[in-house]
């Protein structure tokens, strides 16, 4: 399914339900369409001037044939569809289970299945008054079930329910029947009869990562807040690559998938474009697929090729450590040309030595600031790596953002009792 809003739910700091990574890895607006540029993959070229040009990667080659290649693939039938934008969320499911009486499909999940009545009684015929977003694949409704619970019921819209569609539908239900981590949304059940199809997942108040760099909602995110935010997020794909018996390839990793709870902690939703990763001892490398995403966030090895793997989220994520630092969407047809792409002006000037200029101008150019810029950009170019091998994994993405965070937030404590010990040793002075 596609996604509208926003939503969000408590954390515990703690623990991320039978399934989480470790702790110490610890809808609104999508952006526009934009344009993008075509060039020739150079894996020859130097590190950092390859790295540069990762996005501008024609959609144009996402029609052609891919290339031959003679390592192992697990090949699926995928609607051939490019980009995708709107926003969606949920999080982790209950335990409440019951089989489906008119399922089609073997593999179907057993997850909870609403009937329409209770859709209805939930959202009131769906009244405009309970809507909270819209996006290209239908409208996301805020309702409360009979037994209290407030969820976020996302209705695809029946003039455009088609095939394609459809498997965005399945997909998102046969993932979020299976996933179950504090950083991840969660799945209350779904509904499917005759021309509605319905999902429904965890209502999340604090609107999404997007909304919040745009300071939407008045307050600008300070640094700290964005570590958090990014560590939460590496943990989630992270448990979706490593933890998971099949292991799930997200695919639209991007800021207004990412629902911010009331305590800015991330949930990351929106599993329409999911798909699951070839087991690695099977020895298959990679899943042959048409090309899906967002603009701006997508992998140009997987563009080139249609060879999807872990690392062409590795890369999205790559792109939104970036638009984390710079506040920036990761495409910006606003600005002059060399500053459109923003990780690719963020790459050159972090390459230039001239990291600072690309913070986020509403945030402090501290020390603390400016250490943990400076570490950030050199994790996302790694991240960004033009080819997948020279990727690192989510795991390792997650290890050094927690040791980021740990050391940023050491130095701010350091400081602060610095000052108090100054203030004091003025007071005295004074006295």
């Amino acid at each position: 399914m596609s996604r509208p809003s926003a939503y969000a739910s408590r954390r515990n700091s703690n623990s991320g339900g039978p399934r989480s990574t470790p702790d110490c890895f610890a809808y609104s607006s999508s952006f526009a369409s934009s344009e993008v540029s075509t060039v020739k993959s150079n894996s020859g070229r130097n590190p950092v001037a390859a790295a540069a040009r990762f996005l501008i990667e024609s959609f144009v080659a996402c029609f052609a044939p891919p290339e031959t290649n003679n390592s192992k693939s697990f090949v699926e039938s995928d609607p051939p569809s490019v980009a995708s934008d709107a926003s969606g969320g949920g999080s982790r499911r209950p335990r409440v289970s019951i089989t489906s009486s008119n399922s089609t499909q073997n593999n179907e999940p057993s997850n909870l299945r609403f009937t329409l009545k209770e859709i209805f009684q939930a959202t009131r015929n769906f009244s405009p008054a309970f809507k909270i977003g819209q996006g290209g694949f239908g409208t996301v409704y805020k309702a409360k079930l009979q037994d209290g619970t407030v969820v976020a019921l996302k209705r695809a819209k029946k003039s455009v329910y088609d095939k394609h569609l459809g498997v965005e539908f399945q997909s998102e239900i046969q993932t979020l029947s299976r996933i179950e981590h504090l950083n991840l949304v969660k799945f209350y059940g779904y509904l499917e009869e005759g021309d509605e199809r319905i999902v429904v997942v965890e209502y999340v108040p604090n609107g999404t990562l997007r909304e919040h760099l745009d300071c939407v909602h008045g307050n600008i995110l300070d640094l700290a807040s964005r570590l958090d935010i990014a560590t939460d997020v590496a943990h989630a794909i992270t448990y979706l690559h490593l933890y998971m018996d099949h292991p799930i390839i997200h695919r639209d990793i991007k800021s207004s998938n990412i629902l911010l709870t009331e305590n800015f902690r991330a949930k990351v939703a929106d599993f329409g474009f999911a798909r699951q990763a070839p087991d690695s001892d099977s020895g298959v490398t990679h899943v042959s697929t048409q090309v899906k995403g967002t603009a701006g966030y997508l992998d140009p090895e997987y563009l080139k090729t249609y060879q999807l793997t872990q690392k062409s989220d590795v890369y999205s994520f790559g792109v939104l450590l970036v638009e984390i630092v710079t506040g920036r969407r990761p495409i910006e047809p606003k600005l002059e040309l060399k500053e459109r792409i923003t990780a690719k002006w963020a790459m050159k000037r972090f390459s230039d030595g001239n990291s600072i200029s690309v913070l986020d101008p509403r945030l402090d150019p501290t020390t603390a600031n400016t250490l943990a810029l400076e570490r950030i950009l050199e994790l996302a170019l790694q991240c960004l790596a033009p080819r997948r091998q020279s990727r690192p994994n989510m795991k390792k993405c997650a290890e050094i953002l927690w040791t980021i965070r740990k050391d940023y937030r050491e130095h701010a404590a350091s400081l602060s009792r610095s000052y108090s010990t100054s203030s004091q040793r003025s007071a005295s002075l004074k006295d």
